[in-house]
């Protein structure tokens, strides 16, 4: 069976490499063209293409997915099937060649969380549970008919970050799943709308700077879950604005739920965006309910740092954070 991927970063190889490791006949790697990128702004290749690369695989890389030559060369190819794993929207000419179909990797168990960030909106909404699940592309986004999933839970602390690596592997095991189940013809599929039953589902907007921005009027939790669902990008961002009327930007990456008996430094009662701090070890911010504890931080025009690594060189006297 032959098999065109389609995929850009990290998040990709892992599925790549599964299916290369499992002897499948790879015809064709898709991914996007090389990028300027950093301060020289040499061209970078992506993940995939890495990959790709060390591997022997061919290699497209088309500007315009409706270009004539690229639709050639990929007809060409003669997939049986086409698979994608973090890739961009394709157009019908595209999805719809291969006689099996094209199926995708999704970050979620759909139907809830269709969208660009999945992994970040279920931990941002406190979600005890997620998964990856593979279907059937068709002419909506994230709508097709459901091949299978595969579930995982959510500790109270993970990141975004962490989940990620966690999907993507969990992710690469599910792909080799359905390619089995494709090639043996023991596919069976699930229609969303009848999962859901009626109801809406959740969604995964992407995230912009104006939804990544912290409000600490909300409770400890939300905020909390909040910083790890954005860990560590784009990260949650606020400002500590001092008495002098000065403000700087501020990214927090990793908090705890406040547990007074955890630290001898009293905190109770603080105001939304208050700060308590010994100097030393402890930086508290108060919520609309409960408080935070600060542990991995990063002001404006400096690194990412820890807490005690902070404090032993910020001056947060008066602060308060907005």
């Amino acid at each position: 069976m032959k098999i065109v991927f389609l995929g850009t970063p990290d998040f990709a190889v892992a599925s790549l490499d599964i299916l290369i490791q499992n002897k499948f006949d790879v015809v064709g790697v898709i991914t996007v063209p090389d990028k300027p990128a950093g301060r020289g702004m040499k061209l970078q290749e992506s993940a995939v293409k890495k990959y790709a690369l060390k591997a022997g695989l061919k290699i497209l890389q088309p500007i315009n997915l409706k270009d004539e030559g690229f639709i050639n060369e990929l007809k060409n190819l003669k997939a049986d099937i086409q698979v994608i794993v973090a890739f961009r929207m394709l157009p019908e000419v595209v999805w719809n060649m291969p006689a099996k179909g094209t199926f995708n990797l999704h970050g979620s168990l759909l139907p809830d969380y269709r969208g660009a960030a999945p992994i970040n909106w279920a931990i941002m909404n406190g979600e005890k549970e997620t998964g990856v699940s593979t279907f059937f592309l068709d002419n909506k986004i994230d709508t097709g008919e459901i091949i299978d999933n595969a579930k995982t839970s959510i500790s109270e602390n993970e990141t975004a970050g962490e989940l990620h690596d966690r999907l993507m592997n969990i992710g690469a095991e599910l792909v080799l799943k359905t390619i089995k189940k494709i090639k043996t013809g023991t596919v069976s599929t699930k229609n969303q709308d009848s999962i859901l039953n009626g109801r809406a589902p959740k969604l995964a907007y992407k995230i912009f700077k104006e939804n990544s921005k912290i409000d600490w009027y909300k409770d400890a939790l939300e905020v909390h879950n909040h910083i790890r669902g954005l860990s560590p990008y784009p990260a949650a961002h606020a400002s500590i604005r001092y008495p002098d009327g000065k403000k700087l930007g501020l990214k927090i990456f990793e908090s705890e739920i406040l547990i007074e008996e955890d630290i001898d430094l009293p905190s109770k009662n603080l105001a939304p965006g208050e700060i308590k701090t010994d100097g030393k070890k402890n930086l508290i911010i108060g919520c609309g309910d409960g408080a935070l504890k600060i542990k991995i931080l990063q002001l404006a025009g400096k690194k990412k740092m820890d807490t005690v690594s902070f404090l032993s060189g910020a001056s947060l006297e008066g602060g308060y954070i907005i």
